[in-house]
């Protein structure tokens, strides 16, 4: 994400890092590195002027010149500066007091409505809400049953009245909310090839008629400015609550998450991350500032974390760890669980520091699923006591996984260290190894992850 702004800035800021002093020529210089970084990543001209300014006003201040490390407080406002740019603090959907909360999803056509109708009902029936899904598209084929499947899939109902005008179908579907008990409404509206008078016609019959408490424009952030000019014609025509950033996994450049609030005046209010239905999160303009910086997001981290890793079966880890009993069953279950949390690259980048370190290390996700094979090609007692696998029952592994025999022999001899590891930590002083992460002589453990 974001991946060319994100090293450009870094490489300037290291340069500034590295000066004891700045004058205002070394932040000028600076300046002009940032603004040629916003403008390749395709942020509206405007807006890099007016960021430009305003931390350039801030960084020749006597904030600065007093600081004792001038370079780090560029870069912290510089932060301060890019979180405003984007909204400042998250912005959540407004709940209406007298149930059901009506939402209603526009946008142009591909920029993946049905799919985001379906991703936020699932989000909010974790949060303990009851959503019901509403298919006002009957221009697009298949819309309706895909928007069923998905429907489905979650656990979530769906309303539809086939070929009614959409007008039609959103009044009928409040009252349908209603009888079954659905707290939240969530309309899939049509969509066009580009912005047109019956577009925006229809979408303001259906305003009119059902008076939504959130409208949500949902574009695609690998469209660049082209999603910002869109968001501004949708709020010009329609007037919209907020945006749901699409593939936001996929933007290498940001222009548009960081355009969108600064041209529009509307808020990013969550960002699809992926195209699995659980791949959707609040968008957070702090979060996001630290990662471009290369600060990490220790919050979202941990989030995912909780989400993912199952309370009680943590607990049972720690325990077979403390009495050493951590067998390749458990460390199958651990992987399975990390899987959830998405793709290894994205956890990385998440914490401090790392993301810069492993940049040019390109991390292959078949690697896990080579792990995995390996280690249900092995018998139950195999995987309880590794020790046992000698070279017979390793080629053996190796041919049921489809893998090397040395490949299965790395695995075993760093699960073998990592056991090493955990004795150490287990034991008297365990705690001041792991605080200190290193092991024996001052030496860092040497486990890594299987084949990486």
């Amino acid at each position: 994400m974001f991946q060319s702004l994100s090293e450009k800035l870094q490489q300037t800021f290291k340069r500034l890092k590295g000066k004891g002093k700045l004058t205002e020529a070394d932040v000028n210089e600076a300046m002009r590195e940032v603004r040629m970084a916003l403008l390749e990543a395709d942020v509206n001209y405007k807006v890099v002027k007016d960021f430009i300014s305003k931390v350039k006003e801030r960084s020749v201040g006597q904030e600065v010149l007093e600081s004792l490390s001038p370079g780090q407080h560029v870069i912290k406002i510089v932060h301060e500066e890019m979180i405003a740019l984007m909204g400042g603090v998250s912005s959540k959907i407004q709940i209406a007091s007298k149930p059901p909360t009506v939402i209603l999803l526009a946008g142009l056509q591909g920029a993946g409505k049905t799919t985001h109708a379906a991703k936020l009902a699932n989000m909010l029936k974790k949060q303990g809400k009851h959503p019901m899904l509403v298919a006002c598209d009957i221009y697009r084929p298949a819309a309706i049953k895909q928007l069923q499947v998905l429907g489905e899939q979650i656990k979530v109902p769906v309303f539809s009245q086939g070929q009614k005008p959409p007008v039609e179908i959103a009044t009928a579907s409040i009252k349908e909310a209603l009888n079954q008990g659905a707290d939240v409404v969530i309309l899939d509206t049509a969509g066009r090839l580009h912005i047109n008078e019956e577009l925006m016609g229809e979408l303001r019959d259906i305003k009119k008629a059902v008076k939504p408490h959130e409208i949500l424009l949902v574009v695609d952030a690998m469209t660049g400015q082209d999603a910002v000019n869109v968001a501004e014609s949708f709020h010009n025509e329609l007037g919209i609550d907020g945006v749901i950033l699409t593939k936001l996994d996929g933007d290498t450049r940001g222009g548009a998450a960081l355009s969108v609030k600064a041209v529009t005046g509307c808020p990013i209010k969550f960002a699809g991350i992926g195209e699995k239905i659980d791949a959707l999160e609040p968008f957070h303009p702090d979060r996001l500032a630290s990662r471009i910086l290369g600060m990490g997001d220790v919050l979202t981290l941990i989030e995912k974390a909780q989400q993912a890793f199952d309370e009680k079966k943590s607990r049972e880890m720690e325990e077979k760890m403390r009495k050493q009993e951590f067998t390749l069953d458990d460390f199958l279950d651990q992987m399975q669980q990390i899987k959830k949390m998405g793709s290894l690259s994205s956890i990385l980048e998440m914490i401090p520091g790392v993301g810069k370190q492993l940049k040019d290390i390109k991390i292959d996700e078949k690697d896990m699923s080579h792990v995995e094979a390996i280690i249900h090609s092995m018998t139950p007692d195999e995987r309880r006591k590794p020790a046992i696998i000698k070279d017979s029952r390793k080629r053996r592994i190796a041919k049921g996984s489809g893998t090397s025999i040395q490949e299965v022999g790395r695995l075993l001899k760093q699960f073998e260290q990592m056991q090493k590891m955990m004795k150490q930590f287990s034991g008297p002083g365990g705690m001041g190894l792991l605080g200190k992460g290193k092991g024996k002589k001052g030496k860092k453990p040497g486990f890594k992850f299987p084949f990486a």
